[in-house]
């Protein structure tokens, strides 16, 4: 009997002789679909990479000033936020970075005090201008400075306190002995910290030991090391330092550009 010869199946039809699927050739729109899509895909990938170059450049320019400005032996780290990139460069301004330094050396020969580490929050950080220094319109900062690096800048052992906003101090002399005393810590004008409200804690206040405490605690110590345009608002105690927060408005990050 006579069978018609079959030259191809149809699309998506088991051939239930041996298993297998035929699937026909994509059509012509298909294919421009397809290209179309990956071309798009790709667009996409390239722009992502080019921003992301660009926030890379941007941020160590911010850096480079930074260290400039500050004199940290290691350059900091910084995050420019916001996507794309490119089109705030475009408009000249950055619309938020992060940046985080390390061990700003003290500045100034009266009770140097260094900071141990430094974060900032900059908004409308302008992109044009000098390679050398960088100015934002906003900036909010947090100066932790350790009582380690607060023990060296007073010549007296400074601990947490029981209270907080509170602090020890403790002095020693030899033949004399020590005497531990706690004081309030807030912020004073100039962007200064204040020791007040002293109180007797341990020990008898003997007077080399009490003209040791009067020498740390009477004056406020300056922190002369942060961004000039910055203005100490607040500080708070914690286990291993002190948290001493700024905001400013125009602040412009160059050489030399440390608070006086």
């Amino acid at each position: 009997m006579y069978q018609p010869h079959r030259d191809e199946d149809y699309v998506g039809e088991p051939h239930y002789g041996d298993g297998s699927l035929y699937v026909s050739a994509p059509t012509r729109t298909g294919r421009r679909i397809i290209i179309a899509a990956a071309s798009l895909v790709a667009l996409l990938v390239g722009a992502v990479a080019v921003d992301r170059i660009a926030a890379a450049h941007a941020a160590s320019r911010t850096a480079k000033a930074f260290q400039d400005g500050m004199g940290t032996a290691d350059r900091p780290s910084v995050h420019v936020s916001g996507f794309p990139v490119l089109n705030q460069l475009a408009a000249g301004s950055l619309d938020h970075v992060d940046l985080t330094a390390h061990d700003i050396p003290a500045d100034g020969t009266t009770r140097p005090l260094p900071v141990t580490k430094l974060t900032v929050g900059m908004d409308g950080l302008k992109t044009s201008g000098s390679a050398d220094e960088a100015h934002a319109d906003g900036v909010t900062a947090t100066a932790f400075l350790s009582y380690a690096d607060l023990s060296s800048a007073l010549g007296v052992q400074v601990s947490q306190g029981d209270e907080p906003g509170r602090v020890d101090a403790t002095a020693s002399l030899p033949l004399v002995g020590d005497v531990t005393v706690s004081a309030a810590v807030s912020a004073a004008g100039g962007n200064r910290i204040a020791f007040t409200d002293v109180r007797a804690e341990q020990g008898e206040l003997l007077p080399p030991l009490k003209s040791l405490l009067d020498k740390a605690l009477d004056e406020p110590i300056p922190l002369r090391n942060v961004p000039e345009g910055l203005r100490l608002r607040s500080v708070t105690t914690s286990e291993d330092g002190i948290d001493a927060r700024f905001t400013g408005r125009s602040v412009t990050f160059r050489p030399d550009s440390s608070s006086a």
